[in-house]
């Protein structure tokens, strides 16, 4: 699988069956008005709504940077990257 250089979005998620752990965690960064930028995060156990979790940033850049810190945080604590839909 290849990914942008910088990516807006992510989907991650875990699943260990042996321990009955099922979950997911959606990031998205989108523009504002006034020419900042929000990461959006949304996480929970698969099958439910979960929790949203809006932070603010100056800029996409740094929303994107944002984006990426927390997804090597997610992955080191066993999270993968769901496949895109084909």
């Amino acid at each position: 699988m290849q990914f942008e250089v910088f990516p807006d979005q992510i989907r991650l998620r875990r699943e260990e069956p042996a321990q009955n752990l099922r979950r997911f965690y959606m990031m998205v960064v989108q523009r504002d008005l006034f020419g900042g930028a929000s990461l959006i995060r949304e996480w929970g156990r698969l099958g439910s709504s979960g929790q949203v979790r809006i932070d603010h940033h100056p800029d996409e850049g740094r929303a994107i940077n944002a984006l990426a810190d927390l997804m090597a945080a997610k992955r080191k604590r066993g999270y993968r990257i769901e496949d895109a839909p084909k």
